[in-house]
């Protein structure tokens, strides 16, 4: 694989990805954590997370580690969500890999509060979250997904290819715990793939939050069709700082929220 060709599995016909220029959008993100600022000041402590609140783990996007999400995490405490880190500190290893850890997290969370955990996934942390879901619906409540392509991966900014092919190239010179081809073009890539488009169960609730103005990927991969379409006026990067996008996913958790219940874990099905 090299940064110019994606598997084409990865690239479904009626998918595209942006332009070059398209990533000029991404300035924006400048404004969007602005207004994050500008909030944070500005806005009261109002009240502490709610212990009977479903938990939520945060995970975040390629490239990147669980503080990208911070400013989301506080946000959400303050307004009575319980958060967790998914323990990522740099999404930039073998995709599989990185489901399996994010399972062993889920469950570790769910038996600790004793129900089930809704995820906000931020690019590939969404399809991360949306695989674990099909594999542990035990496990999880509910996904938001942030500008996440999951109809079709490969529709990227030629940037990110270029950032996946570094991490080809250092993991095929033997630098341990990166993307491999296997990973980005392979059986690894096809397993993830597959996963990102198979059915969840009914009590799963999914909604995907996308923005036309995404500078990274194409928009139109982020619409599952079995979720609830929510489309948002932010870039890729700034989903996971402005405010406006903050209060939607606060919204959205509160309205995917399910009864407090003891959760029994099925240790028999795993990654």
């Amino acid at each position: 694989m090299s940064a110019d060709t994606p598997a084409s599995f990865l690239l479904p016909e009626g998918y595209a990805r942006p332009c070059v220029g398209a990533v000029l959008r991404e300035v924006s993100v400048v404004g969007e954590a602005g207004r994050h600022v500008v909030r944070r000041v500005g806005e009261r402590r109002v009240r502490g997370f709610d212990p009977e609140a479903d938990p939520v783990v945060l995970v975040p996007g390629f490239l990147a580690g669980d503080l990208s999400l911070s400013p989301m995490s506080r946000a959400l405490r303050r307004r009575g969500f319980r958060t967790y880190r998914s323990h990522i500190r740099a999404n930039v290893g073998c995709t599989l890999d990185a489901a399996a850890e994010l399972e062993a997290r889920l469950e570790s969370v769910a038996l600790r509060r004793g129900s089930r955990v809704q995820v906000v996934g931020h690019s590939l942390g969404g399809m991360l979250a949306r695989g674990v879901a099909v594999r542990r619906p035990d496990l999880v409540s509910g996904i938001v997904t942030l500008g996440s392509p999951m109809l079709a991966p490969g529709a990227h900014h030629l940037a990110l290819s270029a950032s996946v092919d570094v991490l080809v190239r250092l993991s095929r010179a033997g630098w341990p715990g990166l993307m491999a081809e296997d990973c980005v073009g392979g059986g690894c890539a096809r397993q993830s793939f597959a996963e990102c488009r198979e059915p969840l169960p009914d009590d799963v609730a999914f909604t995907a939050i996308y923005s036309r103005r995404d500078g990274i990927v194409d928009w139109r991969a982020c619409i599952d069709p079995l979720a609830v379409p929510v489309e948002v006026t932010a870039s890729h990067v700034g989903m996971a700082v402005d405010p406006r996008v903050i209060d939607l996913v606060c919204a959205t958790l509160a309205e995917q929220a399910t009864p407090v219940s003891v959760v029994e874990v099925d240790r028999g099905v795993s990654a």
